[in-house]
């Protein structure tokens, strides 16, 4: 795996054995190919990666310029891997700042630990959960971003889910803008509507 764009391109990433699945170059490259587009670059961005496994996305959004990369994970080896890949981005001259934090999603969404975590408002928001990870957890971590003032107006929110995998049930404040299929990945692309 190697970061695929910005100050890092062509550095090669680290990668956790086991469980993990690391969203394909494919998917991340169309990911970050669709955000460009929606924001016309990344630079000076705050992106959330929930369910970071190894950092790929969050290292590619800091690499490309986003000011502020927090990543989540509840595997203390996969935080360990995303430290270290961001880590390499960040000692690169003109990088944004990235934390990683080892907690469960539903923890750093918690009102005390975000306020911990600086009160920030981000720009996009990616969710890579375990695909066996039912829906309706997924729509549980949609409604506290909203809950929690996470979002801005004009946020995006890109879940990367199994293409057989059953529909979300976006809840109500958000709106679907696109889904896109990549082998056996879909990404699902949605804004806000109630921020």
């Amino acid at each position: 795996m190697r970061v695929i764009a910005g100050l890092a391109k062509g550095r090669n990433l680290l990668s956790p054995h086991g469980d993990t699945r690391p969203t394909s170059d494919r998917a991340r490259e169309a990911l970050f190919s669709s955000l460009e587009s929606e924001f016309g670059s990344l630079s000076d961005l705050y992106f959330l990666d929930l369910y970071c496994g190894s950092g790929a996305v969050a290292a590619e959004a800091l690499s490309r310029g986003a000011a502020v990369v927090h990543a989540v994970d509840n595997k203390e080896v996969a935080t360990d891997i995303a430290r270290s890949n961001l880590e390499m981005i960040s000692e690169i001259a003109g990088a944004g700042s990235s934390s990683v934090f080892t907690m469960s999603v539903g923890k750093y969404l918690d009102k005390d630990s975000n306020r911990a975590h600086g009160d920030i408002n981000f720009d996009v928001v990616f969710l890579d959960p375990p695909y066996d990870l039912p829906n309706t957890e997924i729509e549980k971590v949609l409604r506290e971003l909203l809950t929690q003032k996470l979002l801005k107006k004009s946020s995006v929110i890109a879940i990367e889910r199994d293409s057989k995998s059953k529909a979300i049930a976006w809840p109500e404040g958000f709106s679907l803008v696109k889904e896109r299929r990549y082998g056996a990945a879909t990404i699902f692309y949605a804004e806000p509507t109630s921020v």
